[in-house]
């Protein structure tokens, strides 16, 4: 039996490098890396909004992008705080609008399926918001 399965892998190796030296089979290989290559879902580029845009220093980028940066700025000028509206202390759940960020969540205001509103739009700088509306902030700023 296993003299049957290394037989087996060596004919299949062999019919493997047999297609790489042609030309045509390298052509579609070609074709099938490029749709392999196109960015779907998260990872596909959204145009932002102008203050986002601004911001990042970007017009396109994909959705995990824009957290990262947003994440990345936010860690880089300690605006995390563990209670609601507290000072900006890097830690916890919380994140303090700054003047940057202010104009970003202003853009914020949504309704989720289940009916929940979420709404931005009189945030004043040094309040806070929760950490898991980053994604619906990301969301109203993309179009």
């Amino acid at each position: 039996m296993v003299v049957e399965t290394l037989l087996i892998t060596l004919k299949v190796r062999i019919t493997i490098r047999s297609k790489k030296s042609d030309p045509q089979h390298n052509s579609n290989l070609k074709m099938e890396e490029l749709k392999m290559v196109e960015a779907k879902g998260l990872s596909k580029p959204v145009k932002l909004k102008n203050e986002l845009a601004e911001l990042l220093q970007a017009t396109e980028l994909p959705r995990t992008e824009i957290t990262k940066k947003l994440w990345d700025y936010i860690k880089a000028n300690k605006l995390q705080t563990k209670t609601e509206n507290g000072k900006p202390e890097n830690a916890g759940k919380f994140i303090v609008a700054d003047a940057k960020l202010l104009p970003i969540f202003k853009n914020t205001k949504s309704q989720s399926n289940s009916g929940k509103v979420t709404d931005f739009t009189d945030l004043k700088e040094g309040q806070t918001i929760n950490m898991m509306q980053l994604a619906t902030v990301v969301s109203a700023n993309i179009e």
